[in-house]
């Protein structure tokens, strides 16, 4: 008789990880060719980085920005934001969700959820239609008990309770937008954590120090991140194909944990 040991495996991170970049690789690349999709890499680098003016116009109206925006940049940003979460030990409060404000795919809220290590929801909030279709997708494939909203974040409530994570996103807002979001951010800190992630070329963030004053005044603290990334080879091809060099993730950051 041979006897078998019984046990439940549990995967590790970097096995979701790959998984559901697999999963994300095949969705996207389906229909378009490699060239397609590296064009769309390079046009959303130019328009973040050159032409901010025009994100919210421009960011996702072809299907290779798309593919580019959910493929390429979204697990760059899911890796990014588990490596700063795991280094600001960033805990979720028992009883509290997770609310992910201008989502994209998903991929900022669902990594503070999986670091977090237990069944939390995350509630992914944004504007455009298809970000969100992309982020009830993301939520599914990474096991993410996850919920999505239409809203304008110039009008968001910040429910009690709730920890919240604004990745890239609160430099894409027109100026009298952010000043009201920062009121709401700094309002909700009564009740739950608060993450704001941006990039860390200064030029491009000229209201993070502002946003970093009160942080720090209210007992937070702002980073600065860079972390050395090993990409999956795809992910690694397209980065070398569109000119680009995310070897290192780089990132600056404002926490500020729940302060009753």
């Amino acid at each position: 008789m041979v006897l078998r040991s019984c046990f439940f495996v549990t995967r590790s991170a970097d096995d979701v990880f790959a998984s559901w970049f697999q999963a994300l690789e095949k969705r996207h690349l389906a229909k378009l060719s490699f060239q397609e999709v590296r064009r769309g890499v390079q046009a959303l680098s130019s328009l973040y980085v050159e032409r901010r003016g025009r994100v919210g116009r421009g960011a996702l109206d072809a299907a290779g920005k798309r593919a580019a925006f959910a493929f390429f940049f979204g697990p760059l940003h899911f890796l990014l934001v588990r490596e700063i979460v795991r280094g600001l030990k960033a805990e979720v409060p028992q009883g509290s969700g997770i609310l992910d404000l201008g989502c994209g795919t998903g991929v900022s809220g669902a990594a503070w959820a999986l670091n977090a290590g237990t069944a939390l929801k995350v509630t992914g909030v944004d504007s455009h239609p298809w970000a969100l279709q992309e982020c009830r997708w993301t939520y599914q494939q990474l096991g993410i008990r996850g919920a999505t909203r239409a809203a304008d974040l110039g009008t968001i409530e910040i429910p009690s309770k709730t920890a919240v994570i604004a990745a890239f996103t609160i430099n894409e807002l027109a100026p009298h937008t952010r000043d009201r979001v920062r009121r709401a951010f700094l309002n909700a800190a009564r009740t739950g954590p608060l993450l704001a992630i941006e990039p860390i070329a200064r030029r491009l963030t000229s209201w993070f120090d502002e946003w970093a004053r009160d942080c720090v005044a209210m007992g937070g603290r702002e980073d600065e991140w860079r972390f050395p990334a090993v990409l999956p080879d795809s992910l690694a091809l397209m980065d070398r194909a569109a000119g680009l060099d995310h070897r290192t993730l780089t990132a600056r950051s404002l926490w500020l944990p729940n302060r009753p």
